[in-house]
């Protein structure tokens, strides 16, 4: 008997963030498990469905892509994707149809209630009705992390034995092509500390920048991916500084090569459901300095050296270390690779068709594999 399930495609017409890379990444390897016959996929048939206007397009071999409706957004997910959903639904992206009943659904965070200040309001009380709503609903609930299925269980989302933890990979940052732009170049090297950033509070990336006189007197300089000056200080005089680089959006390529080429990673975030920049750098043999609040200490093990994201002076003894203690950063590089190596995007895709097969009623579905096999420990 042939098993038909759908999966909400809603995310190929969002900016790819963390969450949207790991629907992209986690479609993908279900995708070569099909192909690959994996004995849970024999019997099953996989349809992934997206709004018109996606932004991108998945190569997929097994997965069969369409295109419905005639708008997007919430009202697309909640109106458009039931009607044409078949079987059990798969989502991937925190949200889903609160109509569906058999549905997998991926919670990442609960970050609007741990640090509402970086979320709008109306965006905040979306969240706190609907999350909660389909925590209720959807037959199975996955999550990224233990601290995330805590959180789930802590803020009455759903109880603990409903929650199931599928994390994170890193085989995608082995894909990468690392290679210099003009402007990447420039910055690179090993007196550089880079930093992932927002203007989301929780990013936190001003206790960094704010460091830039000690650390230009100690000949470090900060290279900042991602955000906006004026977004993230306003009016605040570091943002001129001359060891503060604002690089804007980069590359897959050009932030590989970066990676590959600095002091470390600096990612000093108050709160995370995961933390995927730091095992993306773990992956391609950058050392991480990274905060040691909510999910960071499950990614990063032994394998980084940690800060509390209030303590400016713990973050400065961390980046001195780097500088002067010999060795270390070669031991960071050889402990992060092996770190990163038990998050398998491919792991994570089996255990979502080990859901899939327990909504559907399967009367024996293989044991789910250990923490350490998919990286959890």
């Amino acid at each position: 008997m042939t098993r038909h399930w759908t999966i909400n495609g809603r995310f190929l017409a969002q900016p790819t963030t963390g969450v949207q890379r790991y629907a992209r990444e986690i479609v993908s390897a279900l995708d070569a498990l099909i192909v690959g016959q994996a004995p849970l996929a024999r019997d099953l048939t996989l349809e992934l469905l997206v709004p018109p206007g996606a932004l991108d397009n998945l190569p997929l071999a097994a997965i069969r892509v369409r295109t419905v409706g005639s708008f997007g957004g919430h009202a697309w997910e909640q109106a458009v994707l039931p009607a044409y959903s078949r079987g059990g639904l798969l989502s991937l992206c925190n949200t889903g149809p609160l109509t569906v009943r058999q549905q997998v659904l991926c919670i990442h965070d609960l970050n609007t209630r741990a640090c509402p200040q970086s979320y709008s309001l109306p965006f905040r009380l979306l969240y706190r009705t609907l999350v909660p709503a389909l925590g209720r609903t959807a037959r199975k609930v996955a999550t990224v992390s233990q601290y995330s299925a805590v959180e789930l269980a802590r803020y009455g989302v759903c109880p603990p034995a409903k929650v199931e933890v599928v994390s994170n990979g890193h085989e995608h940052a082995l894909r990468w092509t690392p290679g210099h732009s003009e402007q990447t170049l420039a910055v690179a090297g090993p007196r550089t500390i880079v930093v992932l950033g927002s203007s989301i509070p929780h990013k936190n990336v001003g206790l960094i920048t704010g460091m830039h006189q000690r650390l230009a007197a100690a000949g470090l300089q900060v290279v900042v991916v991602g955000a906006s000056t004026s977004r993230v200080f306003g009016s605040t005089d570091n943002k001129k500084s001359p060891n503060i680089i604002w690089l804007g959006r980069r590359s897959d390529a050009e932030l590989g090569a970066l990676l590959s080429d600095c002091l470390c990673l600096a990612f000093p975030s108050l709160v995370e459901g995961f933390g995927l920049p730091p095992l993306e750098a773990m992956t391609l043999g950058c050392p991480v300095v990274m905060s040691d609040r909510a999910s960071l200490p499950e990614i990063g093990g032994n394998a980084v050296l940690y800060a509390s994201p209030c303590d400016e002076n713990a973050w400065f003894d961390c980046f001195m270390r780097l500088v002067h203690e010999e060795g270390l950063r070669t031991k960071l590089i050889a402990r992060g690779r092996a770190r990163a190596a038990r998050f398998q995007w491919a792991a994570s895709a089996q255990r979502y068709l080990e859901l899939m097969a327990s909504v559907d009623g399967f009367p024996k579905v293989p044991p789910p594999l250990s923490k350490a096999e998919y990286c959890l420990n």
